[in-house]
């Protein structure tokens, strides 16, 4: 991932914290017909290692997993996509100043990397399915529990998906909140944003260019 000085995120809680606010991720794999990617939903085991582990599953029909089974030396890619938002010239200072501006994109993204491991067990299917239902039903007013449904449609299930496991060896975080601009042009994009007809990605975004930008509220 190209990187600009400016735009590079190292702090540990703040990727993971992305990671689990953002589960969908883009799973990439490598193989001998080209790249393969698939959007999977992740659970993120900080504690485990020095960048955390990911946990996920996959349909048993998805050819995918036996891409990764054939190939156990082989390095997976894992792409956690945050806010994002376009960025009009005509929010900035500089417009009005010089006209010497174009568009460009806001995002704040994580990549993730590391050795990938299939795993087949039924038990340890079934506990992470209940992992990753108690993360998302967290909080809802009628929760979802595994426990819900009839247990032999269960299993039922259970046989048609396997596990994955990825110890995170690489992590790499961008940010890129319009921190290269002067700061009035910072401040009329947070104020920008704040405009926009989608407030929850678009406030989300104006936060991060404030954040990250040293820029009062408008």
């Amino acid at each position: 991932m190209y990187q600009p000085p400016h735009f590079i995120e190292t702090r540990t809680e703040v990727l993971h914290a992305l990671m689990r606010a953002h589960p969908l991720g883009l799973l990439v794999s490598n193989g001998t017909d080209g790249p393969a990617a698939d959007l999977i939903p992740f659970l993120l085991d900080a504690e485990v290692g020095a960048n955390g582990r990911l946990r996920a599953h996959m349909a048993r029909a998805n050819p995918h997993w036996r891409l990764i089974a054939d190939n156990p030396q082989a390095k997976v890619l894992v792409v956690f996509q945050g806010s994002d938002a376009y960025v009009t010239p005509s929010w900035y200072e500089t417009k009005r100043e010089t006209g010497k501006v174009v568009p460009t994109w806001n995002y704040a993204i994580v990549q993730v990397g590391g050795a990938a491991r299939i795993i087949e067990d039924g038990a340890w299917v079934a506990t992470q399915i209940g992992d990753l239902t108690r993360q998302q039903e967290n909080g809802r007013q009628e929760a979802w529990a595994v426990t819900d449904a009839p247990p032999a449609f269960i299993q039922a299930q259970i046989k048609g998906i396997v596990g994955l496991e990825i110890d995170i060896q690489t992590i790499h975080g961008k940010w890129k909140v319009s921190q290269n601009r002067p700061v009035a042009d910072r401040a009329g994009v947070a104020d920008g944003l704040d405009r926009e007809t989608d407030p929850e990605q678009s406030g989300d975004m104006a936060s991060l260019v404030r954040r990250y930008g040293g820029v009062e509220q408008g």
